[in-house]
């Protein structure tokens, strides 16, 4: 199994300069424990939610603009990358979600509970 078949659906981002508030207020409705950082059309960053509970532990604001607690330039996934070699990946650099492009183009988010059914689904197959 491949890791473009278990991403689908549009994917939710924010900006630089999105709060972190409102950033969590859109985790929070749309289930995501990310979202990819986005310029225009180029992907510039993710913020996760650790990064949101260290902002928070940390004591910043509410105000705190996502380009201040965001991880940038981070790692990808084709997807055409095996789900199994995502997972390898995942567990040894400690990741919980990994953008997916098709070359610059941001075409969804890979989590680790994604992996989880993907190596699930494909032993029961």
């Amino acid at each position: 199994m491949q890791v473009g078949e278990l991403i689908g659906g549009p994917v939710i981002t924010c900006g630089p300069d999105t709060t972190i508030v409102t950033a969590a207020r859109s985790m929070v409705a749309h289930d995501a424990g990310s979202l990819p950082v986005m310029v225009d059309n180029d992907l510039v960053g993710i913020v996760t939610e650790r990064d949101l509970m260290k902002s928070i532990a940390d004591g910043l604001g509410g105000d705190t603009k996502i380009a201040d607690v965001m991880t940038p330039q981070p790692d990808l996934l084709e997807p055409d990358v095996s789900v199994s070699y995502a997972a390898d990946w995942m567990l040894a650099a400690g990741y919980r979600h990994l953008p997916v492009v098709e070359g610059t183009r941001l075409v969804g988010m890979l989590s680790i509970k994604d992996v989880l059914w993907g190596v699930t689904d494909s032993r029961a197959g």
